[in-house]
């Protein structure tokens, strides 16, 4: 009989303590990769302190980069923070004193596109919100030219803008990129009360393609406040925001030119009289909203998208209509893009609502906010979740917001904390630190995308010390915002034929 053979055991034993014992790089790698971001300290405080300085460059610079060439099947122009206009800059002397302005401007911005949403989801439209007898002032002082006047009213929040020709021969000037408006409007002489801009202010005499919509047109019944000139039978239109800020003026039609494309005609414009409380700096806005008066609807683009550029770089992205052939969003055909449904309200056609599901936070999403905390109504409009370019930081509800920041602080906890920032409650103090590891965040889509967001567009520098905060807000109103702050870096495209929205990174 043969002895037992006792090494075996032993042996073996060994294997499994060693495979124990022994790292698995691979692995860990592997689980590493999508739990968290890097944050480039350096790269972003440099940045920030760069942005003041900049911002004092000459303002040819914004004007030689301005134009683009058009797009194979429709028309492109250049992008720039708003931060960059002329009228904005050397307005602040620190970096922080930059950030808290934005933030007052955020602040107005978001309660305005809320209340306007939740308005709507109600039944009140924006013609119950006119100032009271705005049209009629206007109408009977339009001959008493006022000087212009720098608003205080921070409603705007125009984030970004870009330079578009009006009139013929075309006067550029510089116009802000708004999803959340559908009148595209400029200001005009005369003057009842205009706010500083950079540009002279638009004289529609001087326009050889200037034409007055008449009160019985389908274009002046589009609008949601119009009144008629008694003696000319021209429109007058009104377009009132939720902080009580207006514009109002001529409806009228008018030639426009993006870039290097060639010239848009009979697109109808506001030319506003009196405009208060509105943008400083800016000479109106480009409605980007889906309503019938909205710059992609009036020329029939099925798709457009945008790229934004960090806030605080003097480079500029580009916003691209495609007008034909196709409703390709300039998104579809890249692997990297994450496509979710484009929603709309059934009581308002303005805002790009997406059905969002949920949020991931280090990998793992929030199990304690559920997808009805995301969705709309399908029967009042009410709740849902808005795609906009003119706020800055995503609002998200206040139960949702608290899961998102308790996961994320959890997943700091090396981090030092620093004290809280205007709307800010959870803020690090990063000085002194070239990078760090956060917890990754996603928003997650109906249809199972999920749009993994860069360190760099929720964890955001407030100051040019190194202190930094999570870009993140609650809100107590019913819908949710996806904020520019978000959307830094990503192209979005906005495709209403095929109802999506594309998400796709690093294609500006």
């Amino acid at each position: 009989m043969q002895p037992p053979r006792p090494p075996l055991l032993p042996l073996a034993a060994a294997a499994i303590l060693l495979l124990a014992l022994a790292p698995t790089p691979a692995v860990s790698r592997h689980h590493h990769a999508p739990t968290t971001e890097t944050l480039d300290v350096t790269a972003s405080l440099s940045r920030a302190r760069a942005a003041l300085s900049t911002a004092t460059a000459d303002a040819v610079s914004l004007h030689q980069s301005a134009a683009a060439s058009p797009t194979p099947r429709g028309l492109t122009l250049r992008l720039h923070s708003r931060d960059f206009l002329p009228a904005e800059r050397s307005r602040h002397e620190t970096y922080r004193s930059l950030v808290l302005a934005r933030l007052r401007r955020d602040t107005a911005r978001a309660a305005a596109v809320s209340a306007r949403a939740e308005l709507a989801a109600t039944g009140v439209t924006r013609a119950d919100l006119h100032p009271a007898n705005a049209s009629a002032v206007y109408a009977a002082s339009a001959a008493a030219i006022q000087g212009p006047v720098v608003s205080g009213v921070g409603q705007g929040s125009g984030e970004y803008f870009s330079r578009v020709g009006v009139g013929s021969p075309a006067r550029e000037l510089y116009l802000v990129l708004d999803t959340g408006s559908d009148v595209t409007w400029v200001q005009c002489q005369p003057c009842a009360d205009c706010y500083q801009q950079s540009d002279p202010v638009f004289d529609p005499s001087l326009s050889a393609s200037y034409a007055a919509v008449p009160c019985d047109s389908a274009r002046c019944r589009d609008l949601d406040t119009a009144a008629c000139r008694n003696a000319t039978g021209a429109c007058l239109y009104e377009v009132a925001y939720g902080d009580g800020s207006y514009t109002v003026g001529d409806f009228a039609t008018e030639t426009l030119t993006l870039g290097d494309s060639r010239p848009v005609g009979n697109v109808a414009i506001g030319c506003g009289h009196d405009n208060e409380g509105l943008f400083v700096g800016a000479a109106g806005l480009l409605a980007l909203g889906g309503g019938p008066l909205s710059f992609p609807s009036q020329i029939s683009a099925p798709a457009f998208s945008y790229c934004l550029v960090d806030r605080d770089s003097p480079a500029a992205s580009t916003l691209q209509f495609f007008t034909g052939g196709g409703t390709d969003s300039s998104n579809g055909a890249d692997a990297n893009t994450v496509t979710a449904p484009l929603v709309r309200s059934p009581r308002s056609s303005t805002f790009y609502y997406v059905a969002m599901t949920g949020i991931s936070v280090g990998g793992e999403p929030l199990a304690d906010v559920p997808p009805s905390a995301f969705a709309m109504d399908a029967a009042s409009g009410a709740g849902g979740v808005i795609v906009d370019s003119g706020t800055a930081v995503t609002r998200l509800q206040a139960a949702a917001y608290a899961s998102l920041r308790d996961a994320f602080v959890r997943g700091t906890p090396s981090l030092p904390r620093a004290a809280g920032v205007s709307l800010f409650d959870t803020c690090y103090d990063l000085s002194g630190r070239t990078s760090v590891e956060v917890p990754a965040v996603a928003l997650r889509f109906e249809g199972g995308g999920a749009l993994r967001l860069p360190a760099k567009n929720y964890l955001i520098p407030v100051d040019g010390a190194g202190t930094y905060c999570l870009a993140f807000a609650p809100t107590n109103a019913a819908v949710s915002i996806i904020g520019n702050v978000q959307q830094q870096g990503i192209r979005v495209g906005f495709d209403t034929a095929k109802a999506t929205v594309g998400f796709t990174p690093n294609k500006c």
